[in-house]
C-alpha cells in the first residue's frame, strides 16, 4: 500500500483536478491512501472568514464564506453529472457546520475558531474529488479524517495521540482496503476527543501523510507538487534555484527545522523511524525524476537557502541587571509555552535574551505583555531571517548586501542572519 499526498496546487482548477485524477486512476491498482489538501488559496480565504468573525463582523464573514461555497459548488457542477446531487448534499453538510458557528458570537480564543472554520477547506475539496473519481470508475472510499486522527486541544498546532489514532486506523481505515482500491481522506486536520476540529500546523497535510504511512506500514509516501523536485531555494524568490534529486532524512529535517516550505517539519521523523522512503514528484509531469528522500546521505549538496519573512525580534532584559540565566530563563520558557510560541533564533547576553519569532500579532502582543512583568521588553518588527546550509562567504555576502544584520549565528554547516532592510535617508 502506498500513500499519495496532493497539495492545493494539484486541485486548484478543473483541468488540474482532471490531471490529478488520471494519476490516481493509473495507480489505483497498487492500493492507495490519498491525503488531499484544500483547493489552492482556499485556506487563505477561510482565514479571512475566521478573522472577520472574530472581529465581530458577522455579515462580512458570512459573505466571504459564501464566496468559498460558490467556488466549490461551481467546481463540483462542472466535474460531475451522475454524482452531482450527492456531492452537493455532502458540501452542504460541511457548510452548515461553519455557518452555525458564524451566526454565534466569539467567546473563546481566535485559534479555536480558526480551526473550526479552516478545516472545511479540506472537507470540501476531498468531497469534490471523491465524487469525480467515482464517476471515472475508481473503486474508492471517503473517510473523514477527524474520526481517525485524534489530537489534544492545542488549536492550530495540535499534538497527535498516536496510540489512539493507530487504533482508529486499524478499526476504520485498514478494513476498507479489503473492498476498495483507494481510500481518500483529508490532510492538515484532526479533532479532539470532544470532536472539536483541530489543525496540525500550516502545511500539515504532509504530516498527515506521514502519520498514516507510519501507522499503516506503507511501502512509500509520494508528495505531488507543481515543481520538478525539491530545490535548494524557493524558485519564486531565487531564479537560479537548482533541483536536488536525492536527500537524506537528516538533511530534510534540518531544512524543515530552519523553515524550508517543501516538507512539513514534523513529516520526516515518522517515516525515518520505519525507513519509509519519501518521494517528491511533479503532478504536471509524473515522468520527471523528482526527489527521493531516504536514509542514504547525499553528497555535494548545493547551498540551501531559506528566507523567513515577517519576523519579530524581542529582547528580554532583566530589570535589575542580574544574569538572565537559570531562573529568569525558566520563567521565559514557561511564558513561551503558555503563549505557544517558539523562537526561530535566540541568543543570550549577560543580562538579556534576544529571540526571533514568526510575527503572529496576537501572540506576540500577548508574549510581550506577560514577559513585561519580569523583564524590560523591546520589540522590532518587519525583519527577515536568512538561513544558509553548506554556505560560503560569497553567497552570504550576496544575500546580506544592502541589509543590516541585527543577530547572527554560525556553525561550520549553517549560518543564520536576522536582517532589517536599510532605508535611504
Amino acid at each position: 500500500m502506498k500513500v499519495f499526498k496532493f497539495g492545493g496546487a494539484s486541485i486548484n482548477s478543473i483541468d488540474r483536478i482532471k490531471s490529478t485524477s488520471q494519476i490516481i486512476k493509473t495507480q489505483a491498482g497498487d492500493k492507495l491512501l490519498l491525503v488531499v489538501s484544500a483547493m489552492g488559496k482556499t485556506t487563505n480565504a477561510l482565514e479571512k472568514v475566521a478573522g472577520s468573525f472574530f472581529e465581530g463582523k458577522k455579515e462580512e464573514a458570512l459573505a466571504l464564506f459564501q464566496q468559498v461555497k460558490d467556488q466549490h459548488r461551481n467546481t463540483l457542477k462542472y466535474l460531475t453529472v451522475t454524482r452531482g446531487l450527492q456531492g452537493e448534499n455532502q458540501l452542504n453538510d460541511f457548510n452548515t457546520e461553519v455557518e452555525w458557528l458564524l451566526h454565534d458570537k466569539p467567546v473563546r480564543q481566535f485559534d479555536y475558531y480558526y480551526d473550526q472554520v479552516v478545516c472545511s477547506g479540506e472537507l470540501m475539496s476531498t468531497a469534490i474529488l471523491y465524487h469525480y473519481l467515482l464517476e471515472l470508475g475508481v473503486n474508492i472510499a471517503w473517510v473523514d479524517v477527524r474520526d481517525v486522527i485524534k489530537t489534544d486541544n492545542n488549536f492550530r498546532d495540535a499534538g497527535v495521540d498516536w496510540d489512539f489514532t493507530g487504533s482508529m486506523i486499524k478499526e476504520k481505515v485498514l478494513p476498507l482496503f479489503e473492498q476498495y482500491d483507494v481510500v481518500l481522506t483529508q490532510g492538515f486536520i484532526g479533532s479532539t476527543f470532544e470532536n472539536e476540529s483541530t489543525t496540525l500546523g500550516r502545511e500539515g497535510s504532509d504530516y498527515t501523510a506521514a502519520i498514516f504511512a507510519n501507522l499503516m506500514n506503507a511501502e512509500s509516501v509520494t508528495i505531488w507538487k507543481d515543481v520538478e523536485s525539491v530545490m535548494n531555494a524557493d524558485p519564486r524568490k531565487f531564479a537560479d534555484a537548482v533541483n536536488i534529486y536525492s536527500l537524506s532524512y537528516a538533511e530534510v529535517i534540518e531544512m524543515a527545522y530552519y523553515g524550508a516550505q517543501v516538507i512539513h517539519p514534523k513529516t520526516i521523523k515518522p517515516l525515518q523511524n520505519k525507513n519509509i522512503p519519501l518521494f517528491v514528484k511533479n503532478f504536471l509531469n509524473p515522468q520527471l525524476q523528482g526527489t527521493s528522500i531516504t536514509h542514504q546521505l547525499a553528497r555535494q549538496l548545493p547551498t540551501l537557502i531559506v528566507v523567513k519573512e515577517n519576523q519579530a525580534l524581542m529582547q528580554f532584559k532583566s530589570k535589575d541587571f542580574s544574569f538572565v540565566e537559570d531562573k529568569p530563563i525558566e520563567q521565559l520558557h514557561k511564558i513561551f509555552d503558555t503563549v505557544k510560541l517558539k523562537p526561530n533564533l535566540s541568543q543570550n547576553t549577560a543580562i538579556s535574551l534576544l529571540c526571533s519569532f514568526d510575527d503572529r500579532k496576537e501572540k506576540i502582543d500577548q508574549l510581550a505583555h506577560l514577559a513585561s512583568e519580569f523583564f524590560d521588553v523591546e520589540l522590532e518588527r518587519n525583519l527577515s531571517l536568512l538561513t544558509l546550509r553548506h554556505y560560503n562567504t560569497e553567497i552570504y555576502q550576496q544575500l546580506t548586501k544592502g541589509k543590516t544584520v541585527v543577530l547572527l549565528q554560525k556553525t561550520p554547516e549553517t549560518v543564520q542572519a536576522l536582517m532589517r532592510e536599510n532605508t535611504a535617508v
